[in-house]
């Protein structure tokens, strides 16, 4: 063990680290995830580093100040503002201002005190206790207790659409009013990462356990209450969304800002505008070439891609297995043999996106290179669609598909999905590019299946239990955006998937993943293209910009106005 002063627990520790007064660093034994052997190895460095440092001089830094409104830019329009029911960055940017999650995260995958003062995972994995702080209230005042962890923890299981994320949790015990004992019927290497901001928001149980289906409750988007350093004032579905500051919070002195003010517009251009104008002080999530080139050389500008880690975000084309000519393995490699991704990182996104090849995104401890991988061959993909009976008619075409798109992002997805309409002409295949009038209408049509092809943007959420299980497992083929909407189904892979979930050893995990890596891209159910290559922009008078794994999607507790 590591003495106290280590963990934030004394003066020493506030004099080295002035911008972690707040915080503390966790017992080891609390950070069995996938990460634990580079984790250890991180807080024996900070350990060493930090002892070092008390012969240093303190180097002075700024003294965040109060006050003033951060106006936000989006493209992404909610539908409503519980991040316990609805995953993605639409939701999340507010969810995680409004809610207070046990844990936080910093920029080195280390779990912080939140509402949880301090936790413990049992060296088994089978249990995780909370030790709640007794400080927190509700913005109507009522005080945040086991109860409502336990509620929230229960509720998020039933109704989030990451099945994989709380599936081994059981229930939740409460001895008493500030200790919370999550219990899983098998070990569970992610349940730490999953106590973060954007998946577990605590909810007030005297508010949402009305009996109301959580999903379509009224309080998710009006007089919604929550825990969290921002009350909500004002939701107007697709224009704005305004909170300010909660001053009970239960971390003194926070939040620095009286306001945040979420502009909600689906013209990227005019968000551009508002940037430079100063109408708008962060833009995150910007990913356009053009936007970045512009933004990179304005100096009242910052501009980083720090904050994006644990969202891991890739791109893809997915396939609807369950309608004909799609459910042909022959046709779906054929179009993937049409598709240069070199040309799209390279010329598409101007080289700031690099392509992926498989389902786990390069930087995570579990990727790995031995994958089937599709290179640019027409030849190769017409004689495919030849085999699978797919012969072109007399005006050279085989069969119509159509492509839909996740709107608000063109870049990645509208430019990607004509591109490929172009591509597949070549080699017969007429396609459709079909647009959504907003994300709500994209969203209703996929997770009916109501699609042949999209391009969609979707996150590894940091663990694969998370981010990465949902999308493949047949026991999550349900009517919900971002589950397995590609009606994908292999055996061999729910076992993969299941079995490598209940492992602690991440040596063992990633040997389960590599199978698991290798049937995926062989069967073919998703065309990877690229990882998404987002950054934030601000003006320079914010300080504090987000810059954990979960960025934007982090508590602005901290961001202030200089």
């Amino acid at each position: 063990m590591l003495p106290d002063w280590f963990y934030g627990r004394s003066v020493i520790f506030l004099i080295v680290h002035p911008t972690r007064a707040t915080r503390g660093l966790p017992d080891p034994e609390t950070t069995m995830t996938d990460f634990s052997v580079a984790r250890r190895r991180l807080m024996a460095g900070a350990c060493f580093a930090a002892c070092s440092s008390l012969a240093l001089p303190v180097v002075a830094q700024e003294q965040p100040k109060r006050g003033g409104t951060l106006v936000v830019g989006t493209t992404q329009t909610p539908r409503h503002l519980n991040g316990a029911v609805q995953s993605g960055i639409a939701t999340a940017v507010p969810s995680t201002q409004l809610f207070a999650s046990p844990l936080r995260f910093d920029d080195k995958w280390n779990p912080q005190p939140y509402l949880a003062e301090s936790w413990k995972l049992a060296e088994d994995g089978m249990s995780l206790t909370l030790n709640l702080r007794k400080n927190a209230v509700f913005h109507d005042g009522k005080p945040v207790t086991s109860a409502d962890v336990a509620f929230s923890i229960m509720a998020i299981k039933a109704n989030h659409p990451f099945q994989t994320m709380l599936g081994p949790v059981e229930k939740v015990d409460t001895p008493d009013a500030y200790t919370a004992i999550i219990r899983m019927n098998k070990p569970h290497p992610a349940i730490v990462l999953a106590m973060s901001p954007a998946l577990c928001p605590i909810l007030p149980k005297h508010v949402y356990g009305d009996g109301q289906d959580l999903k379509t409750h009224p309080r998710n988007s009006a007089d919604v209450v929550g825990s969290g350093p921002f009350r909500l004032v004002e939701f107007k579905a697709g224009q704005r969304i305004v909170m300010e500051r909660f001053d009970k919070f239960f971390l003194p002195g926070k939040p620095y800002l009286d306001k945040v003010v979420v502009n909600l517009s689906p013209d990227a251009s005019s968000l551009m505008l508002g940037l430079e104008r100063g109408d708008i002080q962060m833009l995150p999530f910007v990913s356009v070439p053009t936007d970045l080139r512009r933004l990179k050389d304005n100096a009242k500008l910052t501009l980083t891609p720090k904050g994006y880690e644990g969202i891991g975000p890739l791109n893809w084309l997915a396939f609807n297995l369950e309608r004909k000519p799609l459910s042909d393995v022959k046709v779906r490699k054929a179009i993937a043999h049409a598709v240069d991704k070199n040309f799209i990182t390279r010329a598409l996104m101007g080289g700031f996106a690099v392509p992926a090849d498989g389902p786990i995104v390069p930087t995570s401890p579990f990727a790995v290179t031995d994958v089937v991988r599709y290179p640019l061959d027409l030849k190769k993909a017409a004689a495919l669609l030849d085999e699978a009976g797919y012969k072109p008619g007399a005006n050279g075409e085989r069969f119509k598909l159509t492509i839909d798109y996740l709107p608000g992002a063109d870049d990645q997805q509208k430019t990607v999905a004509e591109y490929v309409r172009g591509q597949l002409k070549k080699i017969g295949i007429a396609v459709d590019v079909r647009a959504s009038a907003d994300f709500p209408a994209w969203a209703k049509r996929i997770a009916a299946h109501d699609f042949d092809m999209t391009m969609d943007l979707v996150f590894n959420w940091g663990d694969p239990i998370i981010g990465v299980h949902r999308t493949y497992l047949s026991s999550n083929i349900r009517p919900i955006i971002w589950t397995n909407t590609q009606s994908y189904r292999n055996p061999q892979v729910d076992e993969l998937l299941n079995t490598a979930g209940g492992v602690l050893d991440p040596t063992k995990r990633k040997a389960y993943y590599a199978t698991f890596q290798k049937i995926v891209t062989d069967e073919l159910p998703i065309d990877f293209i690229n990882v998404v290559p987002y950054h934030t922009a601000a003006l320079r008078t914010v300080g504090n910009v987000p810059t954990s794994i979960w960025g934007p999607m982090s508590p602005y507790d901290e961001v202030y106005l200089k």
